[in-house]
């Protein structure tokens, strides 16, 4: 069986997104001849935790840890809340920070660069280059972000006969929170730097988007491969369909998603249309900003909130699928329209449809089209996306509610589990 050494940062018990991609692919490697071997910081620092999937790795899967230290644990002594909120990578706009806020995202911007992971990369690459001499490993896939492992991938190739995979989750130098690091010209011209040099030195590079692969593209030669997130088959506790009319979002809903355009619709259907108001349920589920929490308030729709707070993956689960309409919320910038959101795969076999808002031309809305999960609407269509609601409120007093998709399968971890093994 041949052996590849995985270097990822998220890993259970972490919760969230970033998790779930290498989880699965783990999970499926063996079944096409490919041993995992994952090497992880062994006292990270998470901001969400989710016990269960620890019990998704299976026993036989090589686990190897080394210490990391994070500047996040030291900053912890003074603001826990704040630290948890960078961490997780929630980003205040700068009319809502402090000046201790301002100074804290300037030094992690400036002096950790990528990433506050920084520091594990020089006693990660002392590590595994032993054990990758002493096991025979031939090929080597980093997973960013945080995008300080593919550094440690960088080193690795630089002194070894590896092929080297670099995995982008998201993009780098384009990611929207770059923005709000408060950069000066000299980080800035590192970070391109340093992705350069990656993207030039890695053997292949996988992708998660298309527009991510068509930026990447025009930086370098080296092929580059879209394998999507997906979804996987999941055993989970059926509730019945909601009494409600229930819009449901799963996961963080932070101030620069804060889907004021939805307010407005929601707003006016209840003064618009008979008997929407006492039908209307909204369900957010997981970090909610103050921000999106005003908004509520302001549009007078803090009666039909619901907030759940925090669920484990597979309670969330469970929760898609007896909501009747899932919300998927992406913010209304450029930067965005590569971002195809993780939890997006798992809405579409939900058998629930999906209201979609996102900037014009997003790579997900794509997606969404080409699956019949439901509607994509951008943040300058708000007659469309009133009018989309309308007709899922008809169809749920109708009692027919509901997702007709198709052509999943392509997105089932397992296939592209299969992908990922042709080209190690």
């Amino acid at each position: 069986m041949k052996k590849v050494l995985i270097v990822t940062y998220y890993w259970p018990p972490a919760g969230g997104p970033g998790v779930q991609r290498w989880l699965k692919f783990v999970k499926y490697l063996p079944e096409f001849g490919i041993e995992p071997i994952v090497y992880i910081p062994d006292n990270p620092h998470y901001p969400i935790i989710d016990e269960d999937l620890v019990n998704q790795v299976a026993e036989s899967v090589t686990i190897l840890r080394h210490k990391i230290i994070e500047p996040y644990t030291v900053a912890s002594i003074f603001s826990k809340k704040k630290v948890k909120q960078m961490s997780a990578g929630i980003l205040m706009h700068s009319s809502h920070q402090s000046l201790i806020e301002k100074l804290a995202l300037w030094v992690r911007g400036n002096l950790f660069i990528p990433d506050a992971r920084v520091l594990w990369v020089r006693p990660s690459v002392r590590i595994l280059k032993k054990y990758i001499r002493e096991h025979n490993i031939e090929t080597l896939i980093t997973t960013g972000p945080p995008h300080s492992l593919h550094l440690i991938g960088l080193a690795l190739k630089k002194n070894l006969p590896l092929k080297w995979i670099a995995d982008f989750r998201d993009p780098w130098t384009t990611i929207g929170y770059q923005k709000e690091l408060r950069l000066s010209e000299k980080a800035t011209e590192k970070h391109r730097r340093l992705e350069e040099e990656v993207l030039l030195s890695a053997d292949e590079i996988l992708v998660t988007s298309p527009t991510t692969a068509s930026d990447f593209s025009d930086i370098t030669t080296k092929p580059i491969h879209l394998i999507t997130n997906g979804y996987d088959v999941e055993s989970v506790v059926e509730k019945p369909l909601d009494a409600k009319f229930s819009i449901a979002h799963i996961g963080s809903l932070l101030s620069e998603r804060n889907p004021k355009l939805l307010w407005t619709v929601l707003s006016e259907m209840i003064h618009e249309i008979p008997g929407f108001g006492n039908d209307l349920e909204i369900k957010l589920i997981g970090t909610i900003s103050n921000q999106v929490l005003e908004s509520l308030e302001i549009y007078s729709l803090k009666p039909y909130l619901k907030l759940p707070g925090y669920m484990s993956h597979e309670l969330a689960i469970a929760e898609q699928r007896c909501s009747q309409v899932l919300l998927l919320v992406e913010i209304n910038s450029l930067d965005t329209k590569s971002i195809i959101p993780g939890k997006l795969f798992e809405y579409m076999v939900s058998g629930r449809p999906i209201v979609a808002i996102g900037p014009a031309g997003s790579d997900f809305a794509e997606i969404i089209k080409e699956t019949n999960s439901g509607k994509f609407v951008d943040y300058g269509g708000k007659e469309e996306l009133k009018k989309v609601l309308t007709a899922y409120y008809d169809s749920y007093l109708a009692g027919d509610l509901k997702s007709n998709a198709i052509g999943l399968q392509k997105y089932s971890r397992r296939n592209l589990t299969a992908e990922l093994a042709r080209l190690i």
